[in-house]
Protein backbone atom coordinates (compact mmCIF):
# COMPACT_ATOMS: atom_id res chain seq x y z
CA UNK A 1 0.00 0.00 0.00
CA UNK A 2 1.06 3.33 -0.84
CA UNK A 3 1.84 6.12 2.00
CA UNK A 4 0.21 8.75 -0.12
CA UNK A 5 -3.97 9.69 -0.54
CA UNK A 6 -5.05 10.03 -3.97
CA UNK A 7 -7.38 13.02 -2.88
CA UNK A 8 -5.07 15.33 -0.84
CA UNK A 9 -1.82 14.02 -2.09
CA UNK A 10 -0.59 13.62 1.73
CA UNK A 11 2.57 11.66 2.45
CA UNK A 12 5.01 10.53 4.07
CA UNK A 13 7.58 13.54 6.12
CA UNK A 14 10.42 13.82 7.96
CA UNK A 15 10.82 15.29 11.40
CA UNK A 16 12.99 14.25 15.04
CA UNK A 17 11.96 12.56 18.02
CA UNK A 18 13.39 14.55 20.94
CA UNK A 19 14.14 12.33 24.31
CA UNK A 20 13.49 14.79 27.67
CA UNK A 21 17.67 14.77 27.59
CA UNK A 22 16.53 16.41 24.24
CA UNK A 23 18.42 13.90 22.21
CA UNK A 24 17.23 14.29 18.24
CA UNK A 25 16.75 11.21 16.09
CA UNK A 26 14.89 10.77 12.52
CA UNK A 27 11.76 9.58 12.06
CA UNK A 28 8.78 9.66 9.74
CA UNK A 29 5.42 11.08 10.31
CA UNK A 30 2.75 8.64 8.07
CA UNK A 31 -0.26 10.00 7.07
CA UNK A 32 -3.64 8.72 8.64
CA UNK A 33 -4.67 6.53 5.61
CA UNK A 34 -7.62 4.11 5.22
CA UNK A 35 -8.65 2.12 2.00
CA UNK A 36 -12.01 2.48 1.18
CA UNK A 37 -14.33 1.74 -1.68
CA UNK A 38 -16.76 3.78 -2.87
CA UNK A 39 -19.23 3.82 -5.60
CA UNK A 40 -19.65 6.65 -8.29
CA UNK A 41 -22.35 8.12 -10.43
CA UNK A 42 -22.14 5.78 -12.95
CA UNK A 43 -22.44 2.56 -10.75
CA UNK A 44 -18.91 1.73 -10.63
CA UNK A 45 -16.88 1.03 -7.58
CA UNK A 46 -13.12 2.28 -7.08
CA UNK A 47 -10.76 1.31 -4.33
CA UNK A 48 -8.60 3.95 -3.09
CA UNK A 49 -5.85 5.36 -0.18
CA UNK A 50 -7.04 7.99 1.47
CA UNK A 51 -6.22 10.14 4.53
CA UNK A 52 -8.92 11.36 7.24
CA UNK A 53 -8.90 14.32 5.32
CA UNK A 54 -9.75 12.83 2.32
CA UNK A 55 -13.02 10.86 4.24
CA UNK A 56 -13.84 14.10 5.15
CA UNK A 57 -13.55 15.97 1.64
CA UNK A 58 -15.30 12.78 0.19
CA UNK A 59 -18.49 13.15 2.75
CA UNK A 60 -18.74 16.74 1.78
CA UNK A 61 -18.56 17.42 -2.02
CA UNK A 62 -18.72 13.29 -3.38
CA UNK A 63 -16.15 11.20 -4.93
CA UNK A 64 -16.65 12.09 -8.24
CA UNK A 65 -16.04 16.22 -7.53
CA UNK A 66 -13.29 14.80 -4.93
CA UNK A 67 -11.53 13.00 -8.05
CA UNK A 68 -11.44 15.85 -10.38
CA UNK A 69 -10.68 18.52 -8.21
CA UNK A 70 -7.51 16.27 -7.07
CA UNK A 71 -6.49 15.87 -10.77
CA UNK A 72 -6.76 19.27 -11.22
CA UNK A 73 -4.76 20.14 -8.53
CA UNK A 74 -1.62 17.68 -9.12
Amino acid sequence: MSNVCAITHKKCTVGNNVSHANNRTKRTFKPNLHTKRFKRANGTTIKLTVSAKGLRIIDKIGIDEALKRSAQDH
